[in-house]
């Protein structure tokens, strides 16, 4: 008898789903991670000698040493999007790893402010690669009803790295010399080991395998992540209609050079889908989340007037409960919606916002005000994990039509890095320059961006991606409230019907085709 060797290690549904997740997850860990590592690093004594970045002179050069890198991951989801569609999702991200590699290896052995910068534009490049890729693996590969819990988890995860390299930031400040900078780069090789080791053998999103025309491989992966064989219905309902949507996107895709125009020949809002994916992340970043961060000790060193160590006790502390509330959005993304948790998630930045600036205002007079402004900046924390952190992540991947995704989603994830940049190269300067008023600017956005997430999103949980396919051929208004069906968390009553239909029309062709196949051995 042969001997079969089952593909992905023989794992199939909620084994499979498991590991794509830890794959998926580890690399949001080490983007968190990466993200918050350099809070710490710019505010170490040694590193700021070895760099000569000591003085107030040198504030400019320190913030376009942080900032650099979010050009790196800019031109890294540029990259994604021009070579992604054509390596896959697997081979893009052990791309965007190795590049990693290098840039965190550069950026730990740095000792000059030239290599330095290399080191952060390298591995902003590979995590720009990464960050555009991994959601839509992850999204494209999960069942429907696990893919909105699956990708705030993994965002929540990476708060968990985020919180973990500031308390070795944190352990490390009271140690001397460059050990408190150059092994806090250097732990990110940990999460790099771990992709490298696990993405090879996991199974490739099999709506990308459709559009090679690899309908196969792509069957089989379907089968393997609901635990069923290929020619169970389910399965080839879940072809047929991906098979549809590929297809009738391809015979209405609109060029690049004419998204720009009015165009009424676009039956499938190409356009209005981009746009929509890339204004989560734009709101993400002026809400004003990579303030704190890039920059949390030294906003409160500077605007609070904290200790150094008391900064990074507090920082570390904030991250912890930052990462707890940001894994409890997995638990009701499907039942509040992406449009209900933007909503809170702003709301709760807003009132944040607002009162930091009012404190920090009368601080001028009391300083005690500014010590009560800290009570804020966790609550600001708080509001934007429970959902700003991970749907701006989620929603380009679900918005956009499956031709589309790699690039929505490289766009919605450029658009989050270049505004990033922006971000982290104002934030000392503005902090310097004008102290309390810098807040009001982060007040008002948040302000504004609440009637835009209201009136122009609509929802996307518990729809597969078919679904909003199929809702964008409908032509519907760019007002969503006053369709029930765009807003409801609820799965529409027709999307419901017609997948019901499709199982068991194809259930019966099944029966036919086996009673056919018995009377012809007959």
């Amino acid at each position: 008898m042969a001997f079969t060797k089952k593909p992905y290690l023989g794992l199939t549904g909620g084994w499979l789903t498991f590991w794509l997740t830890v794959a998926c997850a580890t690399d949001m860990m080490l983007f968190g991670y990466d993200q918050g590592v350099f809070s710490g690093v710019v505010v170490t004594p040694d590193f700021l000698q070895v760099h000569d970045l000591v003085g107030p002179s040198k504030t400019t050069v320190l913030s376009t040493v942080a900032a650099i890198y979010d050009i790196g991951c800019f031109f890294g989801a540029i990259l994604a999007f021009t070579v992604g569609e054509r390596l896959g999702r697997k081979k893009s991200i052990l791309l965007g790893t190795v590049i990693m590699a290098v840039g965190t290896i550069l950026q730990a052995s740095s000792y000059s402010l030239p290599q330095m910068f290399v080191g952060r534009i390298v591995l902003g490049l590979g995590n720009g690669i990464n960050t555009a890729t991994a959601p839509i693996w992850q999204t494209e590969t999960a069942q429907a009803k696990w893919r909105g819990k699956l990708v705030i988890l993994d965002l929540g995860l990476n708060v968990g790295g985020y919180c973990i390299v500031n308390w070795i930031n944190y352990g490390l400040s009271f140690h001397q010399g460059a050990i408190a900078w150059r092994l806090p780069i250097s732990l990110q090789l940990i999460f790099i080991v771990v992709l490298l080791s696990t993405i090879p053998w996991l199974p490739e999103s099999p709506r990308w395998l459709m559009t090679q025309s690899r309908e196969a491989e792509a069957m089989q992966v379907l089968a393997c992540v609901e635990a069923t064989s290929p020619d169970d219905p389910l399965i080839i309902t879940q072809r047929d209609e991906i098979k549809f949507s590929i297809t009738y996107e391809l015979e209405n895709a609109v060029p690049w050079r004419d998204l720009l125009r009015r165009n009424k020949s676009d039956n499938t809002k190409t356009l209005r889908r981009l746009l929509l994916g890339a204004g989560t992340q734009a709101m993400q970043q002026f809400q004003g989340i990579n303030i704190m961060s890039y920059y949390l000790p030294f906003v409160l060193m500077k605007s609070v007037g904290l200790s150094e160590s008391m900064a990074r006790l507090l920082t570390a502390c904030n991250a912890t409960s930052y990462f707890v509330f940001s894994c409890a959005a997995a638990a009701i993304v499907e039942r509040v919606g992406r449009r209900g948790l933007m909503m809170f998630s702003g709301s709760g930045q807003l009132i944040s916002f607002l009162v930091i600036t009012i404190l920090l205002y009368l601080a001028e007079r009391d300083t005690v005000y500014a010590t009560a402004s800290v009570a804020f900046f966790f609550l600001f924390h708080i509001a934007f994990g429970m959902g700003m952190l991970g749907v701006p992540w989620l929603y380009p991947t679900e918005i956009n039509s499956l031709p589309m995704r790699t690039k929505g989603a490289a766009v919605s994830t450029a658009t989050n890095w270049i505004t990033n940049f922006a971000i982290v190269e104002i934030t000392p300067i503005g902090i310097q320059s004008i102290g309390w008023k810098f807040w009001i600017v982060w007040t008002v956005l948040n302000a504004v961006f609440l009637p835009v997430i209201y009136f122009l999103y609509p929802e996307t949980a518990n729809r597969t991606l078919e679904d909003m396919d199929a809702y964008y051929r409908s032509d519907p208004p760019l007002i969503v409230t006053g369709d029930p069906d765009a807003i409801s968390t609820r799965r529409p009553v027709q999307y419901i019907c017609h997948e019901d239909e499709e199982i068991q029309k194809n259930a019966k062709g099944a029966i036919s085709g086996s009673a056919g196949y018995a009377e012809h051995v007959d």
